[in-house]
């Protein structure tokens, strides 16, 4: 298979994969599988990243077949500053993952409740506004931003990465339509005042404004 043919493949898989990815995370496809499979969804989400995992496999291999000559190398004070980068958010992920639920993220909450009888576990999400919902909307987005931008590449990284921002922004818009049907005018008020995907200067809110969001949006659960 030529370059060209490698990196065709590898950008429509990853495509593939996006489009899957959102379809199984919306709200109409959870609803779907609610009506004619209810005893699944405590395991929903478990086998949801099962196979966000299992599918990356067949990614990893394209992606090998279609690496080559490195495009963007960055070197000298350049390449310092981009590996310091790389490490800032590697540890950005690591410090924010507190602001998120891990359990219900992972599924494991959702299963170990599926003896309440609950009928869609994941309407029982709480909003959750942590330290680094302060500054951006999407943290983990905006970290892997920095992560796959700080890095040198080959056409092969340089086409995912392109592929994987676009998702970024579209993927963040698909959540967010999701959260406001949630969480109404609480999470409405929060995108007004917290930027996306980029923070911005000026454009945060107080750990007590974040506090009272949450509250708000957590009262009519």
């Amino acid at each position: 298979m030529s370059v060209t043919a490698s990196l065709i493949a590898l950008g429509l898989y990853f495509i593939g994969y996006c489009l899957l990815h959102s379809f199984l995370a919306s709200r109409r496809c959870k609803h779907w599988c609610l009506q004619h499979w209810p005893a699944l969804m405590p395991a929903y989400r478990g086998l949801y990243n099962l196979l966000a995992v299992l599918l990356l496999v067949p990614l990893l291999w394209l992606y090998l077949q279609a690496s080559g000559p490195l495009l963007v190398h960055w070197s000298g004070w350049s390449g310092w500053l981009m590996n310091g980068l790389s490490v800032a958010a590697l540890v950005g992920f690591f410090s924010s993952s507190g602001d998120y639920s891990m359990a219900e993220f992972s599924g494991s909450r959702q299963w170990r409740q599926r003896h309440l009888g609950v009928r869609d576990p994941e309407q029982q999400a709480r909003l959750r506004l942590g330290r680094w919902h302060r500054w951006v909307r999407h943290p983990w987005y905006f970290l892997a931003l920095v992560l796959i931008w700080s890095r040198s590449m080959d056409a092969a990284q340089l086409l995912l990465s392109v592929l994987a921002s676009l998702y970024f922004v579209i993927g963040s818009r698909l959540e967010e339509r999701k959260l406001i049907e949630q969480f109404g005018d609480a999470y409405r008020h929060y995108r007004r005042l917290v930027p996306g995907l980029l923070p911005l200067p000026g454009r945060t809110i107080s750990a007590t404004r974040a506090q009272e969001l949450e509250q708000q949006a957590n009262r009519s659960l």
